[in-house]
């Protein structure tokens, strides 16, 4: 059997939610379905989940996998600082080794210390040149997650984002956007171009990833546009 790839998993999500018209209702849907995603994504992972602001302007959790994500969000909203809000601040993506010893939060961090929660990422989540929240994924053991895998939820962040701003400050149903549909093919392609790489060097996904990380950095291209390259040139080959 084919080994099933993590942007499957977004792919899948997608195509149970394109319509014409996305409701508030089916972004929700939308969302709890990428978070699951994720979640079944990344290995190590213990849930995830999407912050953003709610119609009253106050920040909540949205598409929480699971009560740790509530629990340990709800503590960076009350304490005011966090990973999550930083990535959110920032516009940029936090990764945590570990809880414990990461001395950017205490206050969060001594507050969390009861929870299953070692390893933390965090993508801010931008549409339209404009920061509408973040995403996170939690561990439950320390240095769960690499700079590599910091690329996963930023492949995720793109498609969620724009479901997001479709909806924020507006309670009319929206067209999904052109942009909605770009950020999908760019994660269609990069999850081609890495089974591409695992089959001819017999690679995992996350080394994949990295291979196609440092091609992209090597040639001065976005991971989508070094993606594109290496189908196009595979295709050259007759491969």
């Amino acid at each position: 059997m084919a080994e099933k790839l993590p942007l499957d998993e977004l792919s899948g999500a997608i195509g149970r939610i394109r319509r014409p018209l996305l409701t508030e209702e089916k972004v929700d849907v939308a969302v709890e379905l990428l978070a699951k995603a994720i979640k079944d994504s990344v290995p190590g992972t213990i849930g995830a989940g999407v912050s953003v602001l709610d119609t009253q302007g106050r920040r909540t959790s949205h598409g929480a996998t699971d009560r740790v994500v509530e629990e340990a969000d709800a503590l960076q909203y009350e304490l005011g600082e966090g990973p999550c809000l930083t990535a959110w601040a920032a516009e940029e993506s936090i990764l945590v080794d570990d809880v414990r010893t990461d001395d950017r939060w205490p206050r969060w961090s001594e507050a969390v210390r009861g929870l299953p929660i070692r390893s933390v990422v965090s993508t801010a989540l931008v549409a339209d040149k404009e920061c509408v929240g973040a995403l996170k994924i939690y561990a439950a053991l320390p240095s769960a997650y690499t700079p590599a895998t910091v690329r996963l939820p930023e492949l995720f962040a793109a498609p969620a984002a724009t479901l997001l701003s479709h909806i924020q400050g507006s309670d009319v149903p929206q067209l999904i956007s052109e942009d909605l549909h770009a950020a999908l093919e760019s994660r269609d392609m990069v999850n081609r171009a890495c089974g591409i790489l695992m089959q001819r060097h017999g690679l995992g996904h996350e080394r994949a990833l990295e291979e196609l990380m440092r091609q992209a950095r090597r040639w001065r291209l976005s991971l989508a546009e070094a993606a594109v390259e290496l189908i196009a040139a595979m295709q050259a080959d007759g491969n």
